[in-house]
């Protein structure tokens, strides 16, 4: 509404006019962003062939639970009933499609009814469906192994069987992107820029609840470069935690938390 005063034509209603038309606006959501896409397509084609999907929440700073504002596992770890919301965005980072569920829902369980709604709305029917771990539950994998879809999801190493955590670890049988010859990442000469920069992969066949994946495993020298400077600069942080008494100042308290690296004799 303000940046609307500052067009030529500015608008001759009020602000609490919007207020009022929220309700309807919240009604009618499906239909606007359907249509929405529809005519973005007429300044900037869409690229559907690949859709990101991820969820958040919002707090709400109120004591007691309303409407869909349930206690539920805050992000930011707050005490106040909370909103999801779930998004899907398309190949080139543009938001796609929306959708709110009630704070104390699964996250999990969002998938199914908003793609469905992408699906029928704005009719993209095949594509390949992106997310992390935390959505990538097998009921949703299923999902995404019919009508032409397939899926992209993030993969912890640690829950990995040994044998397939074996193989993904080895350094050999990796290819550069766009060659065909296997390669060793200990015969990589990471002071040449050009192999610095460049992304190297491998594909394991992988069997994990009676669904057959292909696990692809990847390697940056540039990526392992930052991320070894952030551990140094946790483990610096970690030694600063630590007491005269050799003790530490504080219990881990997540995963990324510096005092990880610390144990207690």
């Amino acid at each position: 509404f303000k940046y609307c005063h500052s067009l030529l034509e500015q608008p001759t209603y009020h602000l609490h006019d919007i207020y009022r038309a929220l309700t309807v606006l919240a009604e009618e959501s499906d239909y606007i962003q359907a249509e929405l896409y529809r005519n973005s397509n007429y300044i900037h084609k869409r690229n559907t062939r690949v859709l990101y999907y991820d969820c958040t929440n919002y707090y709400f700073e109120i004591e007691q639970e309303r409407g869909d504002a349930k206690y539920g596992k805050n992000k930011e770890n707050r005490p106040n009933p909370i909103v999801g919301m779930g998004l899907f965005m398309d190949a080139d980072g543009f938001p796609l499609s929306f959708d709110l569920f009630p704070g104390n829902q699964n996250e999990q369980l969002t998938l199914k009814d908003h793609e469905h709604k992408v699906i029928n709305d704005f009719q993209c029917s095949q594509f390949v469906y992106c997310s992390d771990s935390g959505l990538g539950s097998k009921k949703n994998r299923l999902l995404n192994t019919t009508g032409g879809r397939a899926y992209v999801i993030t993969q912890s190493l640690k829950k990995l069987k040994k044998d397939v955590r074996e193989i993904a670890l080895s350094t050999s049988q990796y290819r550069k992107i766009g060659s065909n010859k296997f390669i060793d990442l200990n015969d990589l000469d990471e002071e040449d820029p050009e192999v610095f920069n460049s992304i190297y992969y491998k594909e394991v066949p992988y069997d994990s609840n009676e669904l057959s994946e292909t696990l692809i495993v990847t390697y940056s020298p540039k990526y392992r470069k930052y991320q070894a400077s952030i551990r140094q600069n946790q483990i610096q942080r970690a030694q600063k935690m630590i007491t005269d008494s050799g003790k530490p100042k504080k219990n881990r308290k997540n995963p990324n938390d510096p005092a990880r690296f610390l144990k207690k004799q």
